[in-house]
């Protein structure tokens, strides 16, 4: 009877609390308070990995918790196959033992069991040989029984949780995402929100761009390979496989040379899909070996879904934008994102303590081209104008039609001198130009003021600009002008 009531007891203790953690510091307790033992462990069944995992333990030596055992293993993986208890005596005597404590002599593994489904394993050894007589046999095992359920309780509290937990993180993340149409803010707030959400270590988001991965925003603790808005070909492993297939990719085990992250020893790739459009791919990283697991994959995939579309709206706004400030006819830009553009550029100047210039520009004589020739073949050579323009320029520089046939050129972190230079280049190449159906020369003139010897103010760079254009015009045009220069006009500039 007093065996039946520590039966009870025990029974009674793992199974009044639903915490993981407290169930098995009980099950510990109970193996070690009431049946003596120096040495047991808590083995869990990864079965994606068909490993048994120690959870938690008592007596091992130290680091031998780190281990994970395949199925197959020592007297725990035997156990696991048979799905009965297995006990060693004699330790020294039995080829699957495999030493967790050097003071073990008999070792007993019971599998842990829901319905008729291996969970576990509990691992009870001894510093005796035949420690485990068959009643204490037949009562750790009627144990085991409760510890099962007990843990199985656990694991779908815990599971709930998670689930709860999830969904709350894919609202969250709706809600986020879809407040944001700023293309870089949404970026940068999904990873965050990501890590925050799924306890990853890192979290990155690359887009496609003409033919491209970019790394466009990034989270997390670990180091870059390379640096935000880096870039690789989209048809690099495992990318292409992603974007090929539209599948979720784990990869358990990355070799250095495929890592975004120095750190990285195994990431989850899902793909950002929108409207059959795969737009790009949303990366966890850890830095930990086979660290995500399939069971994962249907709330971070709805996640991605939602961060694709917003990323899709994203872009729609920012073409938006980006067609308010264009100019019809031409394609460059308007005088509206001209005006927007010059007051970042002096403040980057003022603040880096670097120059900018601006280089005003006009097609000489272009109402009389109008007159001889006709508006269309006028409004063709404002757009090949703009065309050479634009080829010319750097990438970081800015070409707007400032008004009628009048341009305005945002030259960054250049002086007075060098953008002397470029738009010297720009009024040689137009006069050199043949323009389809102009039986004469197309000319301009220019004017051009620097940051801060011209000016520290919107005003009053583009005002000396255009006191150069005008003593550019009065020395005879098809000429540059340089601010302040309008009394060496008569001498040519």
């Amino acid at each position: 009877m007093a065996k039946i009531a520590v039966l009870y007891d025990a029974g009674q203790a793992v199974l009044s609390t639903f915490d993981l953690d407290e169930v098995l510091q009980r099950i510990l307790a109970i193996a070690r308070d009431y049946f003596h033992l120096q040495n047991v462990a808590i083995l869990l069944l990864d079965k994606e990995a068909a490993q048994l995992c120690v959870r938690s333990q008592s007596g091992w030596d130290p680091g031998k918790d780190q281990i994970r055992l395949k199925c197959a293993e020592g007297l725990t993986g035997a156990c696991v196959s048979k799905k009965q208890p297995v006990y060693a005596p004699d330790v020294t005597k039995d080829p699957r033992y495999l030493c967790s404590a050097q003071s073990t002599r008999s070792e007993l593994a019971i599998p842990l069991m829901v319905r008729d489904e291996v969970v576990g394993v509990l691992d009870c050894q001894s510093d005796q040989a035949d420690y485990f007589d068959p009643e204490t046999i037949n009562l750790l095992t009627l144990f085991s029984t409760q510890a099962s359920i007990a843990l199985q309780n656990a694991r779908l509290y815990s599971l709930e949780r998670e689930r709860a937990r999830q969904l709350e993180a894919i609202n969250t993340i709706a809600k986020q995402s879809t407040a944001v149409m700023d293309l870089e803010e949404l970026l940068a707030r999904v990873c965050g929100v990501i890590r925050q959400a799924f306890q990853v270590p890192h979290v990155s988001l690359l887009l496609r761009e003409e033919g491209d991965l970019v790394l466009r925003a990034h989270e997390g603790k670990l180091t870059p390979s390379i640096p935000s808005g880096g870039r690789f070909p989209a048809d690099r492993e495992p990318w292409s496989r992603v974007l090929a297939t539209s599948g979720t990719l784990i990869e358990k085990n990355l070799s250095e040379a495929s890592r975004l992250f120095k750190e990285s020893a195994s990431r989850m790739s899902i793909p950002l899909i929108s409207f059959g459009q795969t737009l790009g791919v949303l990366t966890l990283h850890s830095s930990e070996c086979d660290a995500f697991r399939e069971s994962e994959l249907q709330s971070l995939e709805s996640v991605a879904d939602i961060c694709a579309n917003s990323i899709q709206n994203a872009h729609y706004v920012e073409r938006v934008k980006q067609l308010a400030y264009l100019d019809g006819l031409t394609g460059i830009f308007n005088r509206r994102f001209f005006e927007m553009r010059i007051a970042e550029e002096i403040e980057r100047a003022r603040r880096y303590g670097t120059s900018m210039a601006v280089v005003m520009a006009d097609i000489d004589q272009f109402k009389k081209l109008n007159d001889e020739f006709g508006h269309l073949l006028g409004d063709e050579v404002l757009r090949q104008v703009s065309s050479l323009f634009h080829q010319q320029v750097r990438k970081i520089d800015v070409v707007c039609r400032y008004g009628g046939e009048e341009f305005a050129i945002l030259l960054t972190q250049t002086n007075a001198a060098q953008a002397t230079i470029v738009a010297k280049k720009l009024r040689s190449l137009v006069e050199g130009w043949q323009f389809p159906g102009v039986p004469r020369t197309v000319t301009i003139s220019a004017g051009i003021s620097a940051y801060p010897t011209h000016g520290t103010s919107r005003d009053d760079l583009v005002r000396a600009a255009d006191n150069g254009l005008y003593a550019a015009k009065q020395a005879g045009r098809n000429r540059v002008c340089l601010a302040g220069a309008a009394r060496a006009a008569a001498r040519g500039c």
